[in-house]
């Protein structure tokens, strides 16, 4: 699944490195003998879970990429870890998911709130509340004691932090969650996407001499089938894979490039997903649902 390529990536984000992106000016420090979930709104069953309660369950331990909407094209704010959790659908079967609760209205306990489609998280497999990360216990500042992941959604509309609160309601007659409050788009499916890590921007490469270009690709739950690799608006070259983990990973890529001529060229890359679906060039800002576009790279060949 690692390539361990110069430059690339790792498949693998470590705790400390792994991005973060919140509205909490002081991360909530909460004891998790404190700790409880409401599950709550249009179910059967109310429900209070403590945090010895949650993590006396069946826990399941999965690969999965999580993806920030405010990523730019080429950016960072993207991460894999491994993440320990209850599956979340299990608790909301036990809670009796009323007919038209489309919405799962979630809160931060700093206030933060979420709306994720209900049909995501009973239809997604291993979409959880997670307590660990990485083998370890959840990072104050990614979520702890709780947090949820939801593969396949962006952050704001799946991944609530130190998450205390659940209520099934509507889009439509429910609250509103924080960033749609602020003209972000209610729903937010993960867009295909693919990167240059290597070389980098402007750096020089020798003319003759072979260089690994190489990257990373995602489309979390429809999974990478293809990358592809163009110089100067010549034809797209097939690219070498990783072993994919899972469709809800990335997946590194590289290609043997060549260079040939001198000057300044120009390297573009695009990811075909699971569905044979060919990543758009049609350029769109992070807002309100995610960037779009192909990732190009500039270097000078000498």
């Amino acid at each position: 699944m690692d390539l361990k390529l110069p430059g690339l990536t790792p498949f693998s984000t470590t705790n400390s490195s792994f991005y973060r992106v919140d509205t909490a000016v002081v991360p909530p420090q909460i004891n998790p003998a404190d700790w409880q979930l409401r599950i709550h709104g249009m179910v059967d069953r109310e429900m209070e879970i403590s945090f010895a309660e949650l993590v006396n369950r069946d826990l399941i331990e999965r690969d999965i990429t999580f993806t920030c909407v405010s990523n730019e094209i080429g950016g960072k704010l993207t991460g894999q870890a491994r993440w320990l959790g209850v599956p979340l659908a299990d608790l909301l079967r036990e809670a009796g998911v009323r007919p038209g609760a489309d919405q799962i209205f979630t809160t931060s306990a700093d206030g933060w709130t979420c709306g994720t489609p209900t049909d995501a998280v009973m239809n997604t497999p291993n979409a959880m509340l997670a307590v660990g990360m990485n083998g370890e216990p959840l990072p104050v500042i990614h979520g702890f004691p709780v947090r949820m992941i939801v593969p396949g959604l962006y952050g704001y509309v799946s991944g609530t932090k130190w998450i205390v609160d659940m209520e099934l309601t509507t889009f439509a007659t429910g609250p509103k969650p924080y960033w749609v409050q602020r003209k972000w788009k209610t729903t937010a499916p993960i867009k295909t996407m693919a990167r240059i890590d290597t070389p980098g921007a402007l750096v020089d490469v020798p003319a003759g001499q072979p260089v690994a270009v190489a990257g990373m690709a995602w489309a979390q739950t429809r999974g990478i089938e293809k990358v592809e690799v163009r110089v100067n608006n010549g034809d797209w070259q097939q690219t070498e894979l990783a072993a994919a983990a899972n469709n809800q990973t990335w997946r590194q890529w590289w290609w043997k490039w060549v260079p040939a001529g001198t000057g300044i060229q120009s390297l573009a890359v695009r990811a075909t997903d699971g569905t044979g679906a060919v990543q758009t060039d049609q350029r769109a800002d992070p807002f309100p649902n995610g960037a779009s576009g192909w990732h190009t790279v500039a270097v000078n060949v000498l």
